[in-house]
């Protein structure tokens, strides 16, 4: 079953207390937290817990950044574990912030067990560790996700946030295949559309949806598909739209036998 969440980052305080009132009413399963939504809480997941613990969902996920293995990637990301844990978070979606430009083929699988390690730490926290594929990051071309992924060993332990957008931003137009070819790894959608080199509202853009939620159906899917609203319009504008354009496009079609 497909459970519907929604992300976008807010400007201030009015705009997450619009999100956080408002993703239930529109009929969303729950939200996808931006760093700046939760940041102020990690050194007290209590306080998180007593404002937003009544909210069902309202971090489903938690969206980070880091650069794995360099620094102190690591430490941030246990440290996030633990906090992930204590407000029930199940995933965190991570973008790999390390330069995609001139990486070797090497380079871009040597990055698999260093994430098979920590997503073996976030399973011990009752976690999913999922890599989001991101433009100008090691996953980011076509081949790129046969190096990474043909090198992870198991894929229960890292999993794939596949956002459409920036699939194709990336110039990868067949976004279905990688959706079918990648789907024991696929844990997470980030739906979201792209026109003129911008991030549009889902179904404003220049994105051809139906092969995509023809394939999410192929595979059979179940699981979280989230608006990754970053077109800069209103929450309640994006909040409405997104979900809408995604149960339609997951509606079963009078060929599949729905009705």
């Amino acid at each position: 079953m497909i459970k519907y969440a929604f992300s976008r980052p807010t400007a201030d305080a009015a705009e997450t207390t619009e999100l956080f009132e408002g993703y239930r009413a529109a009929g969303y399963d729950g939200l996808q937290l931006k760093w700046g939504q939760y940041e102020p809480y990690l050194n007290d997941p209590a306080a998180f817990v007593e404002r937003y613990g009544g909210l069902p969902g309202a971090a489903s996920a938690l969206i980070a950044g880091g650069a794995l293995p360099a620094g102190d990637s690591k430490e941030r990301l246990r440290a996030l574990y633990a906090f992930a844990a204590k407000i029930g978070a199940e995933r965190i979606v991570y973008c790999h912030g390390v330069r995609r430009e001139g990486l070797t083929d090497e380079e871009i699988a040597g990055f698999a067990p260093v994430f098979e390690e920590m997503g073996k730490e976030a399973q011990q926290h009752g976690l999913r560790l999922s890599l989001h594929h991101h433009h100008g990051q090691p996953v980011m071309h076509r081949r790129d996700f046969d190096l990474f992924y043909g090198a992870i060993r198991n894929s229960e332990l890292v999993g794939l946030t596949l956002d459409t957008a920036h699939l194709v931003k990336s110039g990868i137009d067949d976004v279905a295949e990688v959706i079918t070819s990648f789907a024991p790894f696929i844990d997470n959608f980030h739906m979201k559309d792209f026109a003129a080199g911008e991030f549009e509202i889902l179904g404003r853009g220049a994105i051809v949806f139906d092969p995509i939620f023809a394939a999410i159906r192929q595979i059979g899917y179940s699981g979280w598909m989230s608006a990754d609203e970053e077109s800069g319009g209103g929450v309640e504008e994006g909040l409405t739209a997104c979900i809408a354009f995604m149960r339609a496009g997951m509606a079963p079609t009078i060929a599949q036998g729905g009705g």
